[in-house]
Order: C-alpha cells, then structure tokens, then sequence
C-alpha cells in the first residue's frame, strides 16, 4: 500500500503540541500507532563521531534509503519534524529508513521520540578529539563553515592564527557537545532501555559488534556476516566520505592545557556526566585506525578503527 495521507495524519500535523513538544490524546495514540508500523534508524550522533562512515554501512546492510527527519540541517542542531517522520511511518513501500541528525536529547525531541517509539542511538567519543577534527573540517570546508554548529562561523575564521581558532572551539563549539552529552545521558539514566550509548573506543576495536548492536536496538534483524560484509564495502569507498584521520588523542595536541581546562569547566555544570568523563576528556593511543572486523577475510579492511568522518 503506497503513501497515505488520511485525515488522522493531517490532523496530527495540524494540532500542536503543548509548549514543551508534548503530545496530547488522542493524538497521541495516532502517533504511537504510526510509530509501530516500521524500525527506523536514528543515530543522534555528535557531529564527528563516526556518524557519516556508521549510516553508510547501515544503508547496504539494510538496503535502505538515508531521511532527513529533521526539519533542515543548517545550523547541524536538528530537530525532529512531524511530517519527515509521519511520510517515513506511513510509506510502506519505502525502503528501510536511516536517519542521521544531530540533535540534543531536549525535552521537545525526547516528548517526540516517546510519541512514536523510537530508539535512538549515540555515540561517545572524546570531545577533544572531535572538536580537533571539527576543526580541520572548518579549515577545508566552506558548507561546514556556513552551517556551523548551533552557532555562526565567523566569515573571517580562514584568517585567524591557529591559537584563535582553538578558542574559538572551546568558546564557542564545545558548549554545544557538553549541553548534547549532558542532554542524552539525563535521557539515558530516565529510559535506558530507549536509547543505545556505543562507545568510539569500542567501535574501533569491533565496528561489526557495534553496527549490529546499534540496528538490532532498533529492531532491524541482521547477521554479524552481513555487518561485516557492509563494513568492508563501505571502508573501501572510503574516500567519498569525507574521512579525517581517526586518532585518539589528538585533541591533545590541538588545545593546550589552559584550553583543555576551560573544556574540563564546561562539562563540570554538570554532574550527570561524571560516568563518562573518561570517554569524553582522556581518549586512548594515538594509533591511526581503520575498521577491525570480527573474522579473517581478504576484503576486510586492516585491524584499527576508522576516522571520524565530517558529518
């Protein structure tokens, strides 16, 4: 049965929610309906943890087809829109549906993600690192420039020394990363069984365990060969990802020990966080990485993780 638009889904669109995105009856009953009738993969990551290299190994593994749910990207900060997710819900015929949006676990999108039943999943990864690789991303790439992350990149930024631009990241980036992890683990310690928190450090050492974990989370039945074969289809395509260079640790030498403390303040406004400190400030080596994969094959990419893609 193609795309159908009935009164139900037009009078969901048209009713708004309360002030803080909740949904009321019996709307909320549609959508949680709606919400049953098909996975969709939603990987909320932080821009630079592996998210664009994640998304294309799920997409051949599932033969599925990458949404916007989100209402636009500009600005990176998304938020989930009704219509997006209603057209995902209610085509059938659609392929499987992958979304990557990197979004904050705020109440609105929570109120959201409850209403239909979704299961997002994110990722850690050292927030020095990331914003080191943001970094190189701004320094190349004029859309990521103009995009931002919640924020306004100065049209001058190409013209700063390299010192002004780690402050700039720490000003005025970094809080962004310390509100989106603070926002998700609150979100994980209320409903862990909602949301999937993968570890970087992990998914290096086995991205196959990871993809597999992240999808059968969201209900998506696959084979760890199939994860494996998608894995090293996509590590061979690499290029046309825009990968960086994958190091732990090279935050360190991007920020200085002044700059790493300011970074250290920010994520002390916030106590939840005191679980995953280790994850978020004091990354592992810095050995290059390319995906490991779980079985010998000729076609699997050499045995360390991945660079953090741009997106």
């Amino acid at each position: 049965m193609p795309l159908v638009i009935d009164s139900n889904a037009v009078r969901a669109i048209f009713t708004p929610p309360l002030p803080d995105g909740t949904f009321e009856e019996p709307i909320l009953r549609y959508l949680r309906a709606v919400g049953a009738r098909r996975p969709i993969l939603l990987l909320a990551f932080a821009p630079k943890a592996a998210g664009t290299f994640f998304r294309e190994a799920a997409i051949k593994v599932l033969n599925g087809q990458l949404i916007r749910l989100a209402h636009a990207q500009g600005g990176r900060d998304g938020s989930l829109y009704l219509p997006n997710v209603l057209t995902c819900c209610l085509d059938a015929t659609a392929p499987d549906t992958i979304a990557h949006v990197h979004m904050q676990a705020l109440p609105a999108n929570r109120n959201f993600i409850d209403a239909f039943g979704l299961k997002p999943i994110i990722m850690i990864r050292d927030i020095a690192d990331m914003l080191a690789s943001f970094l190189d991303m701004l320094e190349v790439d004029p859309v990521a420039r103009a995009d931002g992350l919640n924020c306004q990149v100065p049209d001058n930024f190409l013209e700063w020394d390299r010192a002004r631009k780690a402050d700039f990241m720490i000003d005025i980036i970094a809080p962004w990363y310390a509100s989106y992890f603070a926002t998700w683990k609150s979100f994980v310690d209320d409903a862990p069984d909602t949301v999937c928190v993968l570890h970087y450090s992990d998914f290096r050492r086995d991205p196959v365990e990871g993809l597999w974990t992240a999808l059968a989370h969201a209900d998506f039945v696959v084979s760890h060969a199939d994860c494996e074969t998608a894995l090293a289809a996509v590590w061979e395509d690499r290029a046309s990802h825009r990968f960086n260079k994958g190091l732990e640790g090279r935050g360190k030498s991007y920020f200085s020990p002044a700059q790493m403390m300011r970074l250290r303040r920010l994520l002390d406004y916030y106590p939840q966080l005191e679980a995953w400190l280790p994850d978020l400030l004091h990354a592992g080596d810095d050995k290059a990485a390319v995906p490991a994969t779980r079985r010998q094959s000729s076609a699997r990419p050499p045995s360390t993780m991945i660079s953090a893609p741009s997106t």
